[in-house]
């Protein structure tokens, strides 16, 4: 192989390497970001019968950080977890996010009972959280089926991977709590993509 052909077919095979990244990195949209802003927890009493009564409210919001995207959410249901045991779902509205663009995904509101089970350190830990008035392993999981439009270009519906909210929340008695609630980032992985893709 003489030298000039080297070179093209050396070229040649690294722009086969580096386009697809290159195409990636320029048409791929940022992920989206989620914000608890606000939770509001005035009942949180676990029964000696395993019944946790609650009433706990949270508002979120999405941040869409692109100038080239609308996200279309089709479907969002927020799930309440405390400890590893999901005990509230709800859902929420859904609407469509312009570009470069926050907004607020509607107050999610979590009352009720619900029959959960935890283990005896998370039980003891339970009673040292009534005691301090915080509770440090509450969760909020949002699964949602979305589409989006890229300039001219929309999605089929997906569902991208679950976004979690882990809180720490502050129980409102009497008006008052021993602390204050800080704004919360959610953690995802990357929103465009269908968790499922793989199945």
């Amino acid at each position: 192989m003489s030298w000039r052909s080297y070179c093209i077919c050396f070229t040649i095979c690294t722009l086969i390497t580096i386009l697809p990244v290159i195409f990636i990195e320029i048409f791929s949209p940022s992920s989206v970001n989620f914000h608890v802003t606000e939770t509001l927890l005035t009942q949180f009493n676990l029964t000696n019968n395993n019944t946790l009564y609650f009433n706990f409210k949270v508002n979120i919001t999405a941040r869409n950080p692109n100038k080239n995207t609308i996200v279309y959410y089709r479907r969002i249901t927020a799930i309440a977890w405390y400890k590893d045991n999901d005990f509230a779902y709800v859902s929420l509205t859904p609407f469509d996010q312009g570009k470069k663009n926050t907004s607020f995904l509607q107050t999610a509101v979590f009352e009720g009972s619900s029959v959960i089970k935890l283990k005896h350190r998370q039980l003891a830990e339970y009673y040292i959280e009534t005691r301090a008035g915080v509770y440090n392993d509450l969760t909020i999981d949002l699964d949602m089926r979305v589409r989006y439009k890229y300039g001219s270009i929309k999605s089929t519906r997906f569902n991208p991977p679950i976004v979690q909210c882990r809180l720490r929340v502050p129980l409102i008695s009497n008006g008052t709590s021993i602390s204050s609630f800080n704004d919360t980032k959610c953690s995802n992985s990357y929103f465009f993509v269908d968790r499922d893709a793989g199945d």
